[in-house]
């Protein structure tokens, strides 16, 4: 299964295969990520190594790195497992409803939030993908939004459901917690869905709305008065 490149030519699948070809592929990545995560942390923990000095520490040449590394970063399996469950459905949402854009918006979540983070973060070090998870979220909601179609609208809907409760996580409620990460990921989610909310998936177009109004005028007249409804019959009299 080839990884950037799945839309076959229109003749080589019906629609129902295509569409079933297209969310195996949207498994995949965020599949791919889920794994290195895990991979990371049992790295981690096996080898009684700690990684954190890989997370991004804000206005340091150190924490640069972290920008690329800080996701794969957890501070125990609490954090990790906390993490892991929204990741994988809100990218598997992103890969399946936005195909054309979703390396795109993967990408420059990823590197938007967590350079923001190396710019205006707090003096300590930033780790774990919940950034990333803020950015995804974000732009799933705002984009439904925008682009005023049912089906992204609804998914933007069930990510507030299932997900609202993480909007207390951009303020700096808890101490060991990087809402900067939060507030950043959720701002570049917002952006983006602002930046390419003319690209990607379109509101269906349907072919009542180009239907001519075939109402009668006379049917669409509102009377306000007897002498006016009067006035309008002698009208049309004259016309005969």
């Amino acid at each position: 299964m080839p990884i950037f490149n799945y839309y076959p030519p229109k003749h080589e699948l019906t629609d129902p295969e295509l569409e079933k070809k297209i969310f195996r592929h949207s498994l995949v990545f965020p599949s791919l990520f889920l794994l290195a995560f895990w991979l990371v942390f049992l790295v981690e923990s096996t080898l009684n190594v700690n990684f954190a000095v890989y997370g991004i520490y804000p206005l340091e040449l150190k924490g640069l790195k972290g920008i690329l590394f800080s996701p794969f970063i957890h501070s125990g399996y609490k954090h990790l497992a906390a993490n892991s469950i929204p990741f994988f459905v809100l990218s598997l949402a992103l890969f399946y409803f936005y195909r054309k854009l979703a390396y795109r918006i993967f990408i420059l979540v990823y590197f938007l939030s967590g350079l923001c983070v190396w710019l205006g973060g707090r003096e300590a070090w930033h780790i774990g993908a919940s950034g990333v998870v803020y950015g995804l979220a974000s732009f799933l909601f705002f984009s439904g939004i925008f682009r005023n179609d049912v089906k992204l609208l609804t998914i933007a809907i069930i990510v507030v459901f299932l997900y609202g409760g993480m909007f207390w996580g951009i303020f700096p409620l808890k101490p060991d917690v990087s809402w900067e990460s939060h507030l950043w990921g959720a701002a570049s989610g917002l952006l983006l869905s602002i930046y390419y909310r003319h690209q990607g998936p379109k509101r269906p177009h349907f072919e009542w709305e180009d239907e001519p109004d075939e109402d009668n005028e006379a049917d669409a007249t509102f009377f306000t008065s007897t002498h006016t409804a009067e006035a309008y019959e002698r009208k049309d009299e004259k016309n005969e």
